[in-house]
């Protein structure tokens, strides 16, 4: 057995047996499933590391077809998010979208330190959850290689008159060649401002800022249908 010491945040958690888990890791290096044995014994010494959104440094054996969990040292247990319904509802959204788009011996580096920033704001802060999910959803969707086109039309390439976001076209259209396009929905300056920001500020700011309530919805609407296009979900 080859022996893998990775961190990790726990996205999955299934009962197995009378005592044992399979949980689903998601590591710089991928997506892992692997047994962890006895970890519902009530004196586990990995019961703490293997309940959903744990994140850890975790020992693992490989097997020939399996990964069994040995030891875990525990990290960050994101407790403020258990406690709370709403925050805990917007965490399982993002986790559920990091299942859909993650998978094994993947380079994740980037896409694990998203979401363990986007739980560390949902966690620690008052930030308006509909803003984080937006944010995460349109930064995901670049780092899967969906950037929007945000400099200029990308259709006629003017750059002054900017009025709507393409999901025919993925990028901003002006309000002339949006009259033609009928996936087109129209934002603000704030709205395109946001977006253009998510899209290239550097990985620990993209969640330094606010908008108004209604260039949140604005924003919300862009970054669920760009998600759910790009996906096919």
């Amino acid at each position: 057995m080859a022996v893998y010491k990775t961190k990790g945040i726990i996205i999955a958690e299934n009962n197995m047996g009378d005592f044992d888990k399979m949980v689903t890791i998601l590591t710089p290096n991928g997506k892992i499933g692997c047994a962890a044995k006895g970890a519902r014994r009530p004196k586990s010494q990995l019961m703490a590391g293997t309940q959903f959104l744990c994140f850890g440094e975790y020992m693992l054996f490989k097997g020939s077809n399996t990964y069994t969990l040995n030891s875990c040292d525990t990290i960050e247990i994101f407790y403020n998010i258990r406690t709370d319904i709403d925050k805990l509802q917007y965490a399982a959204e993002a986790t559920k979208l990091i299942k859909e788009v993650t998978y094994e011996n993947q380079n994740t580096y980037k896409i694990l330190q998203l979401y363990l920033n986007t739980l560390y704001v949902i966690s620690e802060t008052d930030t308006n959850l509909d803003l984080v999910l937006s944010i995460f959803k349109i930064r995901l969707m670049c780092l899967l290689g969906f950037t929007p086109r945000i400099d200029k039309c990308v259709n006629c390439g003017r750059e002054d008159e900017i009025s709507h976001f393409s999901f025919m076209d993925n990028g901003f259209k002006c309000s002339a060649c949006s009259k033609q396009d009928t996936s087109a929905v129209e934002i603000s300056d704030s709205t395109k401002n946001a977006i253009k920001y998510i899209v290239m500020a550097p990985a620990k700011k993209i969640f330094s800022f606010s908008i108004s309530e209604e260039n949140i919805r604005q924003l919300s609407l862009v970054a669920k249908i760009y998600t759910q296009t790009k996906l096919d979900l």
